[in-house]
């Protein structure tokens, strides 16, 4: 398990790139954390590290956003508001999930039970005794949630 801190949105985004840049074809990451902590500035920088220099914004409503510009296909999940886990059938998840792009999936755990163990778990906290701009980054690699 790996902690990193940031205080700012361009340090997250950093990382974020750093991690696109480093990314291959097949990986899963998982992405955890509240509403307004990152989750989006983070997914733009692992976007701009894949090559990627459209817009990318979260998928709420479509559940996935594909991005083929880039070095490597990019699947960008969002599966918040998603109200049956069918829903997933719907959109041939598993063409994504086990397809040659890697798959960001944000608020990962509810759809936990159709990922495969082996991914890339990052969950990002806000902690305003640090700062308004402070987060805790924690990347955990091939787990999956605790229930």
């Amino acid at each position: 398990m790996e902690r990193i801190e940031t205080f700012s949105e361009e340090e997250t985004f950093a990382l974020g790139e750093k991690i696109g840049r480093e990314a291959h074809p097949g990986q899963i990451y998982t992405l955890l954390g509240d509403l307004g902590v990152g989750k989006t500035v983070f997914t733009q920088g692992v976007a701009r590290g894949l090559g990627i220099s459209e817009c990318v914004c979260s998928p709420t409503f479509t559940i996935v956003q594909v991005y083929e510009e880039g070095r490597i296909p990019f699947y960008h999940f969002d599966v918040y508001r998603i109200g049956d886990i069918e829903e997933m059938d719907e959109i041939g998840y598993e063409d994504y999930f086990y397809g040659e792009g890697i798959c960001l999936i944000e608020w990962a755990n509810l759809i936990d039970e159709l990922i495969p163990k082996e991914r890339i778990q990052i969950t990002i906290q806000k902690n305003m005794e640090k700062g308004f701009s402070y987060r805790e980054i924690t990347i955990e690699r091939g787990m999956g949630y605790e229930k």
